[in-house]
């Protein structure tokens, strides 16, 4: 079988997207910091991960910014994985395959989790995609166009 090529090159958001974070370990490490979980022993406890797909996982996302290491916020010898605001942006990502999952993965009757807020445990809104003046769009509303990114300030 010949090697797929990267994607890191692609002019497409989607495939450069999917080839930074697009795996499933890569994901569900950050839903998991999304859920404070900061340790490398957290991590492998809450996904049964093997150590040397966890350490790869990580480094990788530290590598493209995702997280920061830093030492511990107990004041012990260990070091956390902090998300950085890149990683923190990543959270809309989760929240929609969250609830693309929760609308057609289970069936009735089945047990799963949902998000709620915090300030009144309320489900969360489900995420949609609108115009500039609010006006809900879909696939057939949209279209692309390639731009020359401009510098950064």
């Amino acid at each position: 079988m010949a090697k797929q090529a990267s994607l890191e090159c692609s002019e497409c958001p989607v495939a450069r997207t999917l080839e930074a974070i697009g795996d499933r370990w890569s994901l569900m490490i950050i839903r998991d910091a999304f859920d404070d979980i900061r340790r490398f022993s957290e991590f492998q406890k809450s996904l049964g991960l093997a150590k040397n797909i966890l350490a790869a996982r990580l480094k990788a996302l530290v590598e493209i910014g995702i997280f920061v290491i830093q030492p511990a916020s107990d004041g012990s010898a260990y070091k956390e994985y902090a998300l950085t605001e890149k990683g923190r942006a990543v959270f809309p990502i989760v929240v929609s395959l969250r609830q693309w999952g929760e609308r057609y993965l289970f069936e009735s009757g089945e047990v799963h989790s949902i998000l709620l807020d915090n300030d009144r445990s309320q489900p969360v809104e489900p995420i949609a995609v609108r115009s500039i003046r609010g006006t809900l769009l879909g696939p057939r509303d949209v279209h692309r166009r390639r731009i020359v990114r401009e510098p950064r300030a």
